[in-house]
C-alpha cells in the first residue's frame, strides 16, 4: 500500500471553493483543480492541457458532458493518462487514469482553475461511446448525449481498485468565501488540507471522536437531514423525501460554499431569528454585502443540523462565524453563507465542514460509504 498523500488546498481560485494541485501526464504538468464531492468526473480545461500521445496520453472513443447546480457546464474527450497527487515519498500515482479534456465549457465553468476533480461515485461519471476518436472529432454536447451511455471509473475508485490507496478523501477547510485583507493565498484562513486515501491516522488535524453520518446512496454523498435547530428553539423537521430523481433529501458537498436550503426550510429557519437579524440575513441572501460592524456575532445563534447516523442521530453545529463570513470581497464587509435552493433538498456545503475534519469514506458500509466528522484541530 502506497503512502497516504497530504496536499495543501486553497479557496482563492474558485470564489471560495477549494482547489488543489494534481500532476497530469508523464511530464507531470501541475493542474489546479476544484475539489468536488458532489460530482465524479475529472475534467481538465483544454486551454490548459492538451493530450500528448508522445507523452503517454491515450485518446479514446468516449466523451463526457456535465452540468452543475450553478448552471456551469462542459463537454470533452476522455483520455487515459498518468495522475499524481503529492510529491516525493508521499505521492500517490495512478497509471491509466480517466480524465476528460473539456474542449467546450461555459464561461463560468473553470474561472482561474484548471479543471474539476469529482470525488463522488461511479453513477455520476457518465461516459458516452462515440463513432470515432473524441479528441479529434470534438462532438457537441447534444451529439455526445446521443451516444451509447455507460460509466467510467472515477479517480478515487481507480486508485482503490489498483490497490494504491483506500477510496477515501479528507478535508480541513476554514472558510466559505475568500478572506480579504490577509494576503490572499498566503492567508492561513484561505488555506486547508486534503488527505488522499486516509483520514483517521491524521491525528494532528482533529481532536476527540468522530461522528459518523450514514450515506443513503452511492451517487453523491447522499444523507438524510432530519431537522435543523436555530439556537435553543424547537427543531425544524426536514421533509422526509428529496426532489424527484434524488435518492435522499440532502447531500454533503465540498464543491458548494453555502448551506443551500429549500424555500420551506429557509423560511422556517429565518422565523427563529430576531427581527433585526432577519433583516440582515434577507439582505445578504439576496446577494448584497452587509457591514461587519452591523454584526455582533456573539448575539447570533448556533445552527445545529441533525442527520441520520450510522448509529443514532448525528448533531453537527455551525457557529455564527462559519455561516457569516466577515471580511469577504473587501475588508469590513460580510456575507452570509446561506442560499435558497430547490424544494426538499439541502446541499450542505463548506459551512458544515469548516468546523470539522471531514472524511468522505467511499469504502465503508459495503461500498455505500459514510461521512465522518471530528472537531478540527486548529
Amino acid at each position: 500500500m502506497a503512502n497516504i498523500a497530504r496536499i495543501p488546498i486553497t479557496n482563492v481560485y474558485a470564489g471560495g471553493d477549494y482547489t488543489g494541485r494534481i500532476l497530469v501526464g508523464k511530464a507531470q504538468k501541475p493542474m489546479n483543480v476544484l475539489l468536488d464531492t458532489g460530482s465524479s468526473a475529472l475534467a481538465l480545461d483544454a486551454k490548459k492541457y492538451k493530450p500528448s500521445p508522445a507523452g503517454g496520453d491515450k485518446t479514446t472513443d468516449l466523451a463526457q458532458t456535465d452540468s452543475y447546480g450553478d448552471g456551469s457546464s462542459w463537454t470533452g474527450a476522455v483520455i487515459t493518462t498518468e495522475l499524481t497527487v503529492g510529491t516525493g515519498s508521499t505521492s500517490v500515482e495512478l497509471s491509466g487514469g480517466n480524465a476528460a479534456i473539456a474542449y467546450t465549457a461555459s464561461s463560468d465553468m473553470f474561472g482561474e482553475t484548471d479543471g474539476i476533480l469529482g470525488l463522488a461515485y461511479a453513477p455520476l461519471d457518465d461516459a458516452f461511446t462515440m463513432p470515432s476518436d473524441t479528441w479529434k472529432e470534438q462532438y457537441s454536447a447534444v451529439q455526445v448525449r446521443s451516444g451509447k451511455q455507460g460509466e467510467i471509473k472515477p479517480y478515487l475508485t481507480q486508485l482503490a481498485d489498483a490497490g494504491t490507496v483506500s477510496d477515501k478523501i479528507s478535508f480541513v477547510t476554514r472558510r466559505s468565501f475568500i478572506h480579504a485583507g490577509g494576503g490572499n493565498e498566503k492567508d492561513p484562513l484561505n488555506q486547508g488540507v486534503m488527505v488522499v486515501g486516509g483520514g483517521e491516522e491524521s491525528k494532528d488535524l482533529y481532536t476527540g471522536n468522530f461522528q459518523t453520518v450514514k450515506v443513503l446512496a452511492d451517487d453523491c454523498y447522499n444523507t438524510n437531514l432530519k431537522a435543523v435547530i436555530v439556537g435553543s428553539a424547537d427543531p425544524i423537521a426536514a421533509r422526509l423525501k428529496g426532489p424527484k430523481g434524488m435518492p435522499s433529501n440532502s447531500i454533503v458537498d465540498s464543491g458548494t460554499n453555502s448551506l443551500n436550503l429549500g424555500p420551506q426550510m429557509l423560511k422556517a429557519m429565518l422565523s427563529k431569528f430576531s427581527a433585526s437579524q432577519q433583516a440582515l440575513l434577507s439582505t445578504s441572501i439576496d446577494g448584497k454585502l452587509v457591514s461587519s460592524a452591523d454584526l455582533k456575532l456573539s448575539d447570533w445563534p448556533t445552527l445545529t443540523f441533525i442527520l441520520q447516523g450510522d448509529v443514532g442521530d448525528v448533531s453537527l453545529k455551525v457557529v455564527p462565524s462559519d455561516y457569516w463570513q466577515v471580511n469577504t470581497e473587501k475588508v469590513g464587509a460580510a456575507m452570509v453563507a446561506i442560499t435558497k435552493g430547490d424544494p426538499g433538498l439541502a446541499i450542505l456545503g463548506l459551512p458544515i465542514m469548516n468546523g470539522y475534519f471531514t472524511i468522505f469514506d467511499g469504502e465503508a458500509d459495503g461500498g455505500r460509504g459514510v461521512i465522518k466528522f471530528a472537531t478540527r484541530a486548529n
